[in-house]
């Protein structure tokens, strides 16, 4: 055990620790009146331990200058890339170079512009608008409410006419031509109608069903399928006008016809001639005008129309155009689709046979009767056989 030192001891061993303490005072006050005055920097802050702020000898960039090139700003404020982001947003109207040949290789963000429907923004937004605000939604509604129409229609009047066309078959009503020829349309459509659907409504109704993976393969071939069905649509339905032009010219009796419309609510139908009133608004207004529309923009979607379709924003209205004008086409041509299959009795046989019988003849197309039994019109316009009579497994 060690024995505490007695009182003068103790005196002078406080007294030493304090002359200790002194001279090292004195050591620092000397040191730091020695130094050389540090330039006047932004005092460092210690965080975490770690010294953080400029370094030594740092001094502020000047403030950059309007009209600076991306150059010059690497040299006034390193790091600052506000010119080149400049340039890419306004490179719409002013295209940057580059050595990548093409169309719009200079052009990364589309000019501002306003599509119908659509705000004042890039082009590529206000036609994500016009897709997704207008075409998507009003057009889904226009098909459901048409399909919804049809489906009532046909439970409360039920199939028109009463003749079932499986008689002798007497009139030739479609040559073999024209019967593959409108078989060659109505297939293609239809294959366009499923993909098309599909593309643009799939995403809402079929991707949360069937998951991502299943529903990316199935639009990847229905595109396809899409891109090939619609050259061949556009062929086809170029010989179909020609064909069945003269017999869809007006004439007096359409007026009658329309204005009954047609007979189709209540008693007997009223007369026509080969192709009655609603079929010839059909032709001209849902095949020439919509079915012409819908194949010019898609040969322009599909690159298939030289120095057309080649920037994005021809795409874009080529796009809105084709969209707007298949949704209507679609909408008239299921009536079309309706009433040539269950919506009239023996309509489907006479595309299937070409023939019909005197009595359905009679009863649908009057006028197209009278003109065939007075010799106007021949009753055979083929060298083809006509068919025999249906059996009642047939109809």
């Amino acid at each position: 055990m060690q024995a505490r030192p007695e009182g003068p001891q103790l005196m002078r061993t406080a007294v030493g620790r304090t002359l200790v303490a002194l001279a090292l005072a004195a050591v620092c006050v000397a040191g730091v009146h020695a130094q050389p005055a540090a330039p006047a920097v932004a005092p460092a802050a210690a965080v975490d331990g770690a010294v953080k702020g400029p370094p030594a000898g740092f001094v502020a960039p000047a403030d950059p200058k309007p009209g600076e090139t991306n150059a010059e700003r690497a040299k006034s404020q390193p790091g600052n890339n506000a010119p080149m982001w400049s340039a890419v947003r306004s490179s719409g109207t002013q295209p940057g170079v580059t050595s990548l040949p093409g169309a719009e290789t200079g052009v990364l963000i589309q000019e501002f512009l306003q599509y119908p429907g659509s705000r004042f923004t890039t082009a590529g937004e206000a036609w994500r608008q016009v897709r997704n605000q207008w075409i998507i939604p009003y057009g889904g509604a226009l098909l459901a409410f048409a399909a919804v129409v049809l489906g009532l229609f046909y439970w409360r009047r039920g199939p028109i006419g009463h003749a079932p066309n499986t008689g002798p078959a007497a009139i030739e009503r479609f040559t073999p031509f024209e019967r593959v020829v409108h078989w060659t349309v109505g297939i293609t459509f239809v294959i366009l109608t499923v993909s098309g659907i599909v593309m643009a409504f799939g995403k809402y109704m079929l991707l949360p069903i069937i998951g991502s993976t299943l529903f990316g393969w199935l639009t990847y071939a229905l595109k396809n399928l899409h891109n090939f069905a619609g050259p061949v649509f556009g062929v086809s339905l170029l010989f179909l006008i020609a064909m069945l032009l003269k017999d869809n010219l007006p004439r007096a009796a359409d007026i009658t016809w329309l204005k009954g419309a047609g007979g189709m609510f209540g008693g007997e139908e009223l007369p026509s001639h080969r192709f009655n009133g609603g079929e010839k608004i059909l032709f001209w207004v849902g095949v020439c005008f919509f079915g012409l529309v819908v194949v010019v923009s898609g040969l322009v979607l599909n690159r298939l129309v030289p120095g057309i379709g080649l920037t994005r924003g021809e795409m874009q209205v080529a796009h809105m155009i084709h969209a707007v004008a298949s949704v209507f086409m679609m909408a008239m041509l299921f009536g079309h689709m309706y009433m040539g299959s269950v919506g009239t009795r023996g309509a489907l046989r006479a595309m299937q046979t070409g023939w019909v019988d005197e009595q359905w003849a009679r009863e649908h197309h009057r006028l197209w009767y009278d003109d065939i039994k007075a010799g106007r019109l021949p009753a055979r316009r083929s060298a083809e056989a006509p068919p025999a009579a249906a059996t009642p497994a047939q109809v």
